[in-house]
């Protein structure tokens, strides 16, 4: 074999290495562009939703649908003064039967209709008719102060994608039962249809309806315990201040408080309390996706040191003579830094890309669940400025072993 393909081959091989090196790194950088986006816009959204909220205090319990008593705890946080709105929500699983067809699993909400708009988010609001075709307003009369007496609407809503997935038409007669078995349901009447409010870290909207707390509490077993004792179950209750006590943190820790004083067993957070959490869960997630993301990137980068050693390797006879001619060893390593900076910016450049590629497939061919992540995803520049810098700083780390190879050239076995 000629010395001239042994040259060649061994350019062929280099190059091969280089290019491996750059498409490692930059699938290395496109992981975080990825986790970090995403992750970042889902938190931003949350924190929107709950910054737009129209109740501030939110009242919960341990355990499955742990509030008592929700219709009386509605009517005694009514008459707090600085107080506009009192919403108990019970959520449970369900079965519809149309007529003629299967059941459909369905999300439902219990809710008094009049509280459950009035605590509803600007942009939620607007997916809901007003009023709320479901009768009573307090749901008062068909609970009857406990004795699930009174006259029941039987009025369901659903949202729109039930409605087109099985040719529903408001005015129909469904069955509504808690185990799918039609065998004992309960006829509903078709009274409304409503779109899909965002809930990207919670169940999809996408099966769900709404009906009154008092039937869907009779229709699960949630309104009477064992021996006919007031059971009136819920899952929380949100509560909304009027007016400027809604904009003023001293009131509404007032209220909580206050809240909290007359049912201590229960859980009070006020709005405020929620975002600080949420921005913690989120600090605590972005810093999960950059340790998760160190590994690759190291990865990527002992490659990149790697490839660089072995160009010193290769360049040994030139590194020698360049030494042995009284060349400065800080102009042998700025050399060697300058070309891992080279590498790590074609890749950060290709790993940006490729992690935004990554999002666009991933809105285009996803889940509904994750379609919807992924439509929220946040570039930040000063995030992807931030990654950038990173990866140069330790691009400049690895060029360090190939500087300390370059170094350790024995210049005489070199020079031959």
């Amino acid at each position: 074999m000629s010395a001239r393909s042994c040259t060649g081959g061994r350019l062929r091989h280099a190059r091969l290495q280089t290019v491996l090196t750059v498409l490692g790194l930059a699938v290395a950088v496109a992981l975080p562009v990825v986790l970090i986006s995403v992750g970042d816009g889902v938190a931003s959204h949350e924190l929107a939703q709950l910054e737009s909220s129209a109740f501030q205090i939110t009242v919960s319990a341990a355990g499955e649908h742990g509030i008592r008593n929700a219709h009386s705890m509605a009517d005694s946080l009514d008459s707090i003064g600085p107080v506009a709105a009192v919403s108990p929500v019970l959520s449970d699983a369900i079965d519809l039967f149309p007529p003629g067809q299967a059941a459909i699993p369905l999300l439902a909400e219990g809710v008094e209709p009049g509280p459950f708009l009035a605590t509803l988010a600007p942009e939620e609001t607007a997916l809901f008719p007003h009023p709320l075709p479901l009768g009573d307003p307090l749901d008062s009369r068909h609970w009857a102060n406990g004795t699930y007496q009174g006259p029941a609407t039987q009025l369901l809503m659903v949202s729109s994608p039930i409605a087109r997935q099985d040719h529903l038409a408001i005015g129909e007669s469904v069955i509504l039962a808690a185990v799918p078995n039609r065998t004992g349901g309960v006829p509903f009447v078709l009274s409304g249809i409503f779109g899909l409010p965002p809930a990207v870290l919670g169940p999809t909207a996408a099966f769900a309806a709404l009906l009154p707390l008092s039937d869907l509490q009779l229709l699960t077993g949630n309104a009477l315990g064992s021996g006919g004792v007031e059971r009136d179950a819920a899952d929380t209750v949100e509560v909304g201040l009027s007016g400027s006590a809604a904009t003023d943190p001293a009131t509404v820790t007032r209220v909580a408080a206050e809240i909290q004083a007359a049912y201590p067993y229960y859980a009070v957070t006020t709005e405020t309390q929620a975002i600080s959490q949420e921005e913690g869960a989120a600090a605590i997630l972005e810093g999960f996706y950059w340790a998760l993301s160190s590994a690759a990137l190291a990865v990527g980068l002992l490659f990149l040191g790697l490839v660089l050693v072995r160009r010193v390797e290769t360049r040994r006879t030139s590194i020698a003579v360049a030494r042995a001619i009284g060349q400065p060893a800080r102009q042998i390593a700025r050399a060697l830094a300058l070309e891992a900076l080279g590498l790590a910016a074609v890749a950060i450049l290709m790993g940006i890309f490729l992690g935004a590629a990554a999002v666009g497939l991933l809105d285009l061919l996803g889940s509904p669940t994750v379609r919807e992540a992924a439509g929220l995803a946040v570039f930040d520049i000063g995030t992807l400025a931030l990654l950038a810098f990173v990866v140069s700083g330790l691009a400049l780390a690895a060029s360090l072993l190939a500087t300390r190879a370059a170094l350790r050239l024995p210049l005489g076995g070199s020079l031959r």
